[in-house]
Formats: C-alpha cells, sequence, structure tokens
C-alpha cells in the first residue's frame, strides 16, 4: 500500500484540502458509504500504511480478502478524483458559466438564458484575460447563442459567423504558443528541424492577427526573439509586450513567457554580455511581485540563486537583501535554509563583510553538488580576501578531492578545476614581476571555462 496510486493522491493535499475532503466524503450527494470516509481518516492518520492494520481499522479483522480492500480503495479514489474535478471546476468561472447556459438553452428556459448569456458576455468582455483560453470561451458563447438563436430565426447567422472568428483566434494562439514551445526545445537541445507548417501559420498571425490580437504580437515576439537571437530587437520587443501586456494571459503562461524571456538573458550573460544582468532583474522584478515565477506557491532555488546574482551584478544591494528575506519561505522546505544562508553570504561579501560570510557559510547543509562548489568558491575568495593563504591551500586540496569524489561533469567540472588552478597560480604569483602577471592575466583572459574570470582578473 506504499506505493498505491491513492496514497499518494492522499498525502498531496494539504491540511486545509483534508478538511475539505471530509466534508466532502460527508455529504450524501457524493458519498453514502461511512467506510469510505473511515479509510480516508485511516490513511490520514498514517505515515506508513500496512493492508492488515487496514483491514483490521475497516472490518475488526485482517482475515478479510483483499478484493475486499481493494473495492473500498477504488471507491475512495473515484470521490476523490471528483473533489479535485469539482476544485478546478470552481476556479474556472467562465466554464461554470458556460455549462449553466449551455444548461438552460437544454431545458428551453429562455430567460434564464438570456440573462445568463448576457452575464457572461459582459464578464468576457471587462476581464482582462485575451490568450487562448478566452478565445475559445467566446467560440463556446457564441456557439450557444447560435444553438438557440438558429430555432428562432435560421437565417440569422452572426453568432455562427462571431463563433467562426473566435475559434481562429484561440488556433492562431495556441499554435503559435506550440511553435514557442518547439523553438526553445530546439535552443536548448540542439537539433530538431524547423518545420514548413510553422512558417505558414507565424506568417498567416503576422497578417491578420497581429495588429488586432495583442495574444498574438506576444507569440510573434517572442517567436523571433527564440528564432533570430543574434538581433536584439525581438528581445525588446518581447520584454516591452510581456511587461505591457501582462493581464491579458493566466499566470501559468505568464510564468512560461517570463522564463522564456530570462533564459534568453541568460544565454546572452553566458555570451559574456554583462549587461543583461541589468535585462534579467528588469524582469524578475515584475514576474516576482505578479507571482509569476512562483510554481504552485513555491519559488525554485535556482531561481533563487539567479534573482541574486543578477542583483548583485547590477549592485542594488538593498533589494538583494528584501528578496533573499522575502521570498526564503516560498523556497522548497529541504533547501531553504542552505539557499538562504548561501545567498546571505553573497550579499555580505559583496558588503565585503566576509566574517559575516564565514559565519553563514558554515550554518547549513550544502546537499545539492552545484551550490556546494558554488560555496566552496565563495569561502576560496573570503579566505583570499583575508590574507587566509595557509586556510586557502587547504581549501583548495579539499575541494579537489570533493570534485574528485563526486560526479561534476562537462563544463562544471572543467569549470571548478580551472578554479583551483587559477587560484593556487595566484597564491604562487610574484605580483612584482610584471612578466609573470601579464603571462597569468592573458591565461585567465584566454580561458574557456572559468565563471569566476572578472574575480581573478580584478586580484591581478
Amino acid at each position: 500500500m506504499e506505493k498505491s496510486q491513492l496514497r499518494q493522491l492522499i498525502f498531496s493535499f494539504s491540511s486545509v484540502e483534508k478538511k475539505e475532503i471530509r466534508k466532502f466524503l460527508e455529504s450524501p450527494y457524493f458519498n453514502q458509504r461511512k467506510d469510505v470516509l473511515l479509510l480516508f481518516d485511516w490513511f490520514c492518520g498514517q505515515e506508513y500504511t500496512d493492508k492488515s492494520a487496514a483491514k483490521r481499522r475497516l472490518f475488526g479483522a485482517d482475515d478479510v480478502p483483499d478484493q475486499e480492500l481493494r473495492l473500498r480503495m477504488t471507491y475512495l479514489h473515484r470521490l476523490l478524483e471528483k473533489y479535485i474535478i469539482q476544485k478546478e471546476l470552481e476556479n474556472d468561472e467562465t466554464s461554470l458559466r458556460l455549462c449553466l447556459i449551455g444548461a438552460y438553452r437544454k431545458r428551453g428556459l429562455e430567460s434564464h438564458f438570456e440573462r445568463a448569456r448576457k452575464g457572461l458576455e459582459k464578464w468576457l468582455e471587462q476581464g482582462t484575460l485575451r490568450d487562448a483560453h478566452y478565445h475559445e470561451s467566446l467560440f463556446e458563447l457564441h456557439w450557444e447563442t447560435h444553438q438557440r438563436s438558429y430555432v428562432l430565426d435560421p437565417a440569422n447567422l452572426d453568432h455562427l459567423r462571431a463563433a467562426a472568428a473566435a475559434a481562429d483566434a484561440a488556433y492562431i494562439t495556441l499554435k503559435l504558443r506550440l511553435i514557442c514551445l518547439l523553438t526553445a526545445h530546439r535552443v536548448l537541445y540542439t537539433g530538431g528541424q524547423h518545420n514548413d507548417w510553422e512558417d505558414q501559420v507565424v506568417d498567416t498571425a503576422e497578417k491578420n492577427f497581429a495588429q488586432t490580437h495583442p495574444a498574438v504580437s506576444v507569440y510573434l515576439h517572442c517567436y523571433r526573439m527564440m528564432r533570430f537571437p543574434e538581433d536584439e530587437a525581438h528581445f525588446q520587443q518581447f520584454k516591452q509586450s510581456l511587461l505591457h501586456d501582462r493581464g491579458i494571459f493566466s499566470a501559468e503562461e505568464m510564468h512560461g513567457l517570463f522564463i522564456w524571456a530570462a533564459n534568453y538573458c541568460i544565454r546572452r550573460l553566458n555570451a559574456g554580455e554583462k549587461r543583461y544582468f541589468q535585462e534579467v532583474l528588469d524582469l524578475y522584478k515584475p514576474a516576482l511581485e505578479s507571482g509569476y515565477l512562483l510554481e504552485n506557491g513555491v519559488l525554485p532555488r535556482y531561481t533563487y540563486h539567479n534573482v541574486v546574482a543578477a542583483g548583485l551584478h547590477t549592485g542594488d544591494l538593498e533589494w538583494v537583501n528584501y528578496f533573499i528575506h522575502q521570498y526564503k519561505n516560498s523556497l522548497e522546505k529541504p533547501y531553504r535554509e542552505s539557499a538562504f544562508s548561501f545567498n546571505l553570504a553573497r550579499l555580505e561579501f559583496a558588503r565585503n563583510n566576509y566574517s559575516a560570510v564565514l559565519e553563514l557559510l558554515q550554518k547549513a547543509n550544502y546537499r545539492d553538488v552545484l551550490v556546494n562548489l558554488a560555496t566552496k568558491t565563495l569561502l576560496l575568495k573570503t579566505y583570499y580576501a583575508l590574507d587566509e593563504f595557509d586556510l586557502l591551500q587547504s581549501h583548495l586540496d579539499a575541494m579537489h578531492n570533493y570534485i574528485t569524489r563526486k560526479r561534476v561533469i562537462g563544463y562544471h567540472r572543467s569549470n571548478y578545476l580551472n578554479i583551483i588552478r587559477y587560484a593556487s597560480k595566484l597564491l604562487a604569483l610574484r605580483f612584482s614581476s610584471k612578466t609573470e602577471v601579464e603571462k597569468l592575466r592573458t591565461a585567465i583572459v584566454a580561458e574557456e571555462h572559468l565563471s569566476e574570470k572578472e574575480w581573478f582578473l580584478a586580484q591581478i
């Protein structure tokens, strides 16, 4: 039972949801079986589930056939799925109203239908959403209205034409989103061919929809940014439209759009264009304020690291301090303390408060290998700033052994081994010798894999 889908589902619910589910299961409209409610309570109270214990709880004995227990589990699983569906419906006001309109039409309640129809029409018009879901809802509304009006006046095809226009807008918007997803995948994973139909959709969108449908315009800018990354104008147009037209997309869709824009900036940063730290910070700030960077209420720890890095590079230290503390509790629990202490240490290093850096880095257990290596690199720089050269040499040896033991591959392995190598050269450097200094400087500049290149150059 430990791996049963039912158990996994129940353990995915929050404490608030479990209270709601209990009320749901107590409702005779949804459930009339007391044993199902009993089984739910039993699952909620068990960290480890045992089949025999469940049988004793339900039937008073553990020699009951397994089929009887599986049957109750099936009943409960179906009811929990109904609860999930019900919650999703309740969160989609537009879909609820469309269901009501359809129900009134089928019952022949014309005055009820018209009142609900006008209400939804006003609801859609006053709302800011203009994404594919909006156009799909508009299509459903016009389709329902056509089915009723056609009976009254077969010659009136106005709503059918409006439904067709809404369907076209929904189709184009969805297709552009898919094209952007495909293009983003091709950027991340080299390979995959550009399809001719993509050009046809883009061409149709540009000619017939871009001027009148803001969501289409945003996706076109996004597509051009990813397809032609060397032309910065496409990124700037996408960024401007993204910040200006935020209300037209759902939060989930905005999350994806902001991530694509941020990823573009990160690629330009990786290419050495440091001015993109400000560009990506200009995206992160409004995205954080609107909650677009959160995933189910959680801020991914790597996003947390990236935001801090951008703020430190732009010198916006007060805002970085606010961000580190403000979003600490939005991090995943297993990594919360380590991410918080590491990033606060980065901030204190930027403030030249080296004693605080040492204290913070000793507080948390850095289980993530890459974060551990970033921590060791920060410690390396701190020892150097404090002239603790003996400690630094021991630290470099321990860091090298750590990389040898751990599975650090590809770019990361080369990068951190280079950091160790150039730190050792820096320790041995005779600053009185201009020839040695220039030789080391030239080698650092030419090094392909060296994330701390700026720091090394600053030291010499």
